[in-house]
């Protein structure tokens, strides 16, 4: 877990903090992020694109908590952003909005009226449907709406099939064998500009191939608009770049520029890159608590007070997180399935861990910082966990632990 280490004494700390500590401050569960892994991971992902002109614009559905967004933002991040609330986060958390792009298939016209407003960087438009929206909203608002139009590629990311997002399937992004003739019908509307392209094939991957492939499409591409007169400014490669969960070997940021910048030798345009759980994946945790030890003849279970609603990831994707005792114990282990309270037989944190555990024990879940309370919710009518940013021996409440009065505070009994 690159987020945690053990002490001298064999207990887990954040950077100076025991989690230990923080549990008996803060209650279990809870999210607990590093400052210092947050920082470094974006710079070092920024640094190896020096030299070569770009924007890191960081995927706010990863983890959109304000505090995180605002680290970014004083580090000059741009952001991607999905909807008019991450977009309202990222000004909120101090963002400059012309380093914002707005991606997604559905944006509707008041997130656009208010994304021109702002005066963001593009519109990532996904189909000719969107841009003649856009083009007449736009109008109305007296502007000229700047975009990229995301492209297809029909490339195979070879990731989880729900994180799958460039195939000729996809909900996402123009058919690449449509979208010269999509640019050529933006370059005659009014209110559009043209600023880009885009793609982005999908999330958690773990080879440059398929990045290799698509760049390769798109930049083809781009020559073929040239010989239409159309000029593209950038290229988004997108996002997806995988962390380490269990035994991957995840790209790195330096071989992914190196191979950015062999492709892009000789030519006029800047990049734009989107990574989300590149950043802030390995950099967050789950604490949690074991509730009971619950033995049988074919299974073991160790009943800990997360759930599927604090971590869904493992149920909608099938992911392995690792787990560690906060305080290992010496002895014998046990096979144990780390299931929730939830409701569900599918709750589940982990199966088949080995673990010498006892009632009480707390247990950190790692790689946690991605996609994990950002896709939380309160089923069971279970209060979400707080947010901890530990910077140095320091830690920082980024989000209260919700109570229950805050569950139905919105509800209305029928009168």
């Amino acid at each position: 877990m690159t987020s945690a280490a053990p002490s001298a004494g064999d207990e887990m700390r954040v950077e100076g903090v025991s989690l230990a500590a923080i549990a008996e401050r803060f209650g279990t569960p809870c999210y607990v992020y590093s400052r210092a892994a947050l920082e470094q991971a974006w710079r070092d992902f920024d640094a190896a694109f020096a030299g070569l002109p770009h924007l890191v614009c960081y995927a706010v559905k990863a983890n959109s908590n304000l505090a995180v967004l605002n680290l970014f933002a004083r580090l000059g991040s741009g952001f991607d952003i999905v909807s008019g609330g991450e977009l309202a986060r990222v000004l909120a958390a101090g963002a400059d909005a012309s380093k914002v792009v707005f991606s997604g298939v559905g944006k509707t016209e008041s997130e656009m009226t208010e994304a021109l407003a702002a005066g963001i960087h593009c519109f990532n438009v996904e189909s000719a449907a969107e841009l003649a929206v856009l083009d007449r909203v736009a109008g109305r608002a007296g502007r000229r709406a700047p975009i990229s139009i995301r492209v297809n590629p029909d490339v195979d990311p070879r990731t989880h099939p729900y994180i799958s997002t460039g195939l000729k399937e996809s909900k996402f992004g123009v058919a690449f064998a449509e979208a010269r003739d999509l640019y050529r019908r933006a370059a005659g509307l009014a209110h559009i500009a043209i600023r880009g392209i885009d793609i982005h094939i999908g999330s958690q991957i773990s080879e440059l191939g398929p990045y290799r492939e698509a760049a390769l499409k798109v930049l083809d591409l781009v020559d073929r608009l040239a010989e239409d007169g159309i000029a593209i400014e950038h290229v988004d490669l997108g996002g997806g770049l995988g962390i380490r969960y269990r035994d991957e070997v995840p790209v790195t940021a330096l071989d992914y520029a190196a191979m950015a910048r062999e492709l892009m030798r000789g030519r006029r345009e800047s990049l734009l890159l989107e990574p989300g759980r590149r950043l802030v994946g390995e950099a967050g945790l789950l604490l949690t608590r074991v509730l009971y030890l619950k033995p049988g003849t074919e299974r073991n279970f160790a009943v800990v007070d997360a759930a599927m609603n604090d971590l869904i990831r493992p149920v909608l994707y099938d992911a392995w997180h690792p787990v560690a005792p906060v305080r290992p114990r010496p002895g014998p282990t046990r096979r144990y399935q780390i299931v929730g309270p939830i409701c569900e037989s599918a709750d589940f944190i982990a199966h088949d861990r080995d673990l010498a555990l006892e009632s009480g024990d707390l247990i950190a879940i790692g790689a946690a910082g991605a996609y994990a309370f950002a896709m939380s919710s309160n089923y069971n009518s279970r209060p979400r966990a707080c947010e901890l940013i530990v910077d140095g021996d320091q830690v920082h409440v980024a989000r209260s632990r919700e109570t229950i009065a805050d569950l139905f505070a919105l509800e209305k009994p029928l009168r």
